[in-house]
């Protein structure tokens, strides 16, 4: 184990953290948060050696080992295979197969253990610095951003190996999916201060806005109070017959200690401009065929139907095609054969991973987002920019300088500033911290207009897609439902045991081009589509009476702290209100939970009815293939 003893850290007059102070111990797995800028990468680099505190201390165990996971690449070996190899401890130099696992695990073919590393792109030179950290099993490995350029699959697989790691770990990810899949504790950089918490992001978020809620509650209390003793000393201060109880408030005053109003903190926090659109169907495209390899097609008649408000993710491993599709779609590209078609009302925003060399240098912040559309005027401009977390003279920062991160930001300001109908986002999450992924997922969410997204976060997909477009098998294929149910009805091919086929469901459910099996689309769709109606409103009305009962619980519990108090005290009339007020509580909540089990009840009846209807719908395809 570590400990980080008053640790504090500034550059100039900018603060990023000051006296703070935790532990690692024995097998612990922690998740470090915190703004982007707050100094999450700086801690790591301390904790690693690579960079020294201004204070504080970091105490670590003699012979303790300690692996950070960066972006610097160092290469010395012939192949990806001997440079794992080379990482492997003393004892295990032989232990060739643990270095083909985790190879295979992050996405490396059984052709690529043999290339040389200088070989492979920017993104598997990545993930071979990954792999090296992963073989090495240190005592504590510190992984930044582990996820980038990391696709699905190889997502999935690096969270079920980092749960059973042996060891400690920390991470600071922007998936809050695969953190919270991963983490014990949680770390928070927050106003400066550390603090940890057991568990995951939630309970640490819903820890510190409790704890800000009292803090602030308290601080307006101890105002008004200290206002009351200040009106009394100066209203009677010349009285000498109350001299005695004047002096007795100054000396209370003199001994309250103030507490400084919080600052607001700088979030993400903005919406996209919906363009109305007057009808069904916002999209199509038919038979589309596309390859860099004439021999070889990177998507061949490929077809799909979009309609408005339509939301739509495209999953699959790196490199299959998922950035072209979007391409292809957004107009980008031009098909080699098949067609695309627009409804004339149709206006698409497109975000790009690569984008950013559209930004012109000499232009500032506040400019690039101006000069996006005629009706946005200087006002306009800079609200956006503040959303973007571009405030005051931020703003006029020259694109030139910013980061790329940044200037990902300032390509999302300007996507804001368009009135668009049909969004087309390519891993929009890029360079944007936990919390601007929470703010970019709540705004795509109450937008008006259709979406298609790439991206590997699980949070996002759950949260947002209706259907999927699935690049796997060498295949392209549209599944007609959510995620959870892609993953039911058999997932990613990848993760089934040796010799497992794929279930029914999955065969059934892939649409391909063919004329047979449209029909069996279009029914599909349709109870799909009315499950999703009559689920919808439970789903949300459950969602409402688990919070009521959160809020209720914590009223009971504020109630019995006082109870405890009055108690102490022998206050017998507020010890009858109170038990008065908790039995009333305690009836709402028992009343709350009796909704809360009529509603799952009924959820379950519901969704057991639709699951019975797609089971028909899949027999019957099954039984016209037997009598054929």
């Amino acid at each position: 184990m570590i400990r980080v003893e008053n640790l504090a850290k500034s550059y100039g007059d900018r603060i990023l953290f000051d006296n703070i102070t935790f532990s690692v111990n024995q097998k612990e797995r922690i998740g470090l948060v915190g703004q982007n800028g707050h100094g999450k990468t700086t801690l790591f680099r301390m904790i690693s050696g690579e960079e020294r505190p201004d204070s504080g201390a970091i105490v670590i165990p003699k012979n303790y080992q300690i692996v950070y996971v960066q972006q610097h690449l160092a290469f010395s070996a012939d192949t990806a295979l001997e440079e794992g190899i080379l990482a492997l401890p003393a004892a295990e130099k032989d232990h060739h197969w643990k270095v083909e696992k985790i190879l295979a695990g992050l996405g490396f073919d059984q052709a690529d253990f043999h290339r040389p590393p200088a070989e492979f792109s920017g993104g598997l030179q990545v993930r071979l610095n990954l792999v090296k950290a992963l073989v090495a099993e240190p005592d504590l490995l510190l992984l930044d951003e582990p996820t980038n350029f990391l696709d699905i699959t190889s997502i999935r697989w690096i969270e079920q190996f980092l749960c059973s790691w042996p060891h400690e770990l920390m991470v600071i990810t922007h998936d809050r999916s695969f953190m919270d899949k991963v983490v014990t504790h949680t770390i928070g950089i927050h106003r400066r201060k550390s603090r940890k918490i057991k568990g995951d992001t939630t309970k640490y978020y819903t820890q510190i806005a409790q704890d800000e809620e009292v803090y602030e509650k308290t601080r307006i209390n101890d105002e008004r109070r200290r206002k009351e003793i200040q009106q009394f000393i100066t209203r009677f201060r010349a009285k000498a017959r109350l001299a005695n109880l004047v002096q007795s408030r100054i000396k209370t005053l003199q001994k309250m200690e103030k507490k400084e109003k919080l600052d607001a903190l700088q979030l993400l926090d903005f919406s996209f401009r919906s363009k109305p659109f007057p009808a069904k169907q916002i999209l199509s495209c038919q038979d589309l065929t596309f390859g860099y390899d004439e021999q070889v097609p990177l998507i061949s008649d490929f077809g799909i139907m979009i309609s408005a408000g339509e939301r739509v993710c495209v999953v699959g491993k790196n490199g299959k095609g998922k950035t072209t599709l979007l391409k292809l779609l957004a107009q980008k590209l031009k098909p080699q054969s098949g067609q695309i078609k627009y409804h004339p009302a149709a206006i698409e925003g497109f975000f790009e991973q690569t984008n950013i060399s559209s930004l012109i240098d000499d232009r500032t912040v506040e400019e690039e987002i101006l000069y996006t559309h005629a009706d946005i005027d200087r006002q306009n401009a800079r609200n956006i920019c503040g959303a973007m977390m571009f405030s005051g003279d931020e703003a006029l920062k020259k694109i030139g300088v910013l980061s790329g991160g940044e200037k990902s930001r300032v390509m999302l300001g300007k996507l804001l500033a368009t009135p668009v109908n049909l969004l087309l986002l390519d891993e929009p999450t890029n360079h944007l911290d936990m919390e601007s992924c929470d703010a970019l997922l709540t705004a795509i969410d109450l937008f008006q207009g259709a979406v298609i997204i790439v991206t590997h976060n699980e949070m996002f997909l759950h949260s947002l897609a209706e259907r999927l477009i699935v690049f796997q098998d060498e295949q392209i294929n549209v599944f007609e439902g959510r995620y959870q149910e892609f993953l039911d009805a058999g997932g990613w091919h990848d993760e089934r045991p040796p010799g497992q086929q794929s279930a029914a469901p999955v065969q059934t459910c892939l649409h391909d081009t063919r004329a047979g099996k449209k029909e069996m689309r279009r029914k599909r769709s349709e109870i799909i589509s009315r499950r999703s109606k009559a689920v919808k409103p439970l789903e949300n009305r459950i969602s409402q009476l688990e919070s009521d009962i959160e809020s209720q619980e914590f009223v009971l519990e504020n109630l019995n702290q006082q109870m405890q108090q009055a108690s102490q005290n022998r206050e017998g009339t507020k010890i009858q209100k109170l038990s008065q007020s908790m039995h009333s509580c305690q009836t709402a909540i028992d009343e709350l939970f009796d909704k809360l089990e009529k509603a799952t009840d009924k959820l379950e009846a519901q969704k057991a009815e639709f699951d019975q209807e797609l089971q028909q719908l899949v027999d019957g395809k099954e039984g016209e293939k037997v009598g054929g």
